[in-house]
Formats: structure tokens, sequence, C-alpha cells
């Protein structure tokens, strides 16, 4: 299996920007969208809105991105 591109990843996100809001409800429409789905700006987010653990934001972007391939 490949892995998607980063143009397919980012169209793949806009479509999912819905679930992502309400998985993290404090995060607005515009930084999940500003996101692009990269893990690693979306767990940065997720650790500064909910004040948890960088581990955890982590494993929380993995989780939910896994649903969504």
């Amino acid at each position: 299996m490949s892995l998607p591109s980063a143009d397919e990843l980012k169209g793949k996100w806009k479509q999912q920007v819905g679930a992502a809001k309400l998985a993290w409800g404090k995060l607005t429409e515009d930084e999940l969208l500003q996101a692009e789905g990269r893990e690693d700006k979306l767990a940065g987010l997720i650790q500064e809105r909910y004040a948890i653990a960088r581990e955890e934001a982590e494993k929380q972007v993995k989780e939910f991105l896994d649903k969504i391939k």
C-alpha cells in the first residue's frame, strides 16, 4: 500500500475537518484547516488548547488519522 501524496492528504483533510471538529471541539475550523492534517501541527494545537502532554496529543492525532485513512 502506498502512502498518499501531500495533495491527496490535503484534499482528504478538508473532507475530515467536521469529524476533527467533533473530536476536538476546542479547535476552530480555521485552525483545523491550517493544520492540513499534518500530525505535528495538529498535535501542537491539541496540546496547547487542551493542556495535555505532547505524547497524549500525538496519540490522539495518530488514532484519529488511522480511522480516516
